[in-house]
């Protein structure tokens, strides 16, 4: 006789669910362009303020 536990079988298929929508995240995320310009603007200006203190030394 096979015994099966309520909450391993909700552990189971949760982390399969779980699983199944990260990967489903990450397909859609994959090259988004708003986060990438958001990055970009913010090396420019780290960089220009590195190069000012630079100039200062």
């Amino acid at each position: 006789m096979t015994y099966f536990d309520f909450g391993i079988n909700l552990a189971f298929w949760l982390t399969l669910l779980s699983t199944l929508l990260c990967v489903i995240y990450g397909l859609i995320y994959w090259n988004k362009d708003a986060h990438d310009s958001a990055t970009t603007s913010n090396i420019e200006q780290w960089a220009q303020v590195e190069d000012q203190i630079e100039k200062d030394l």
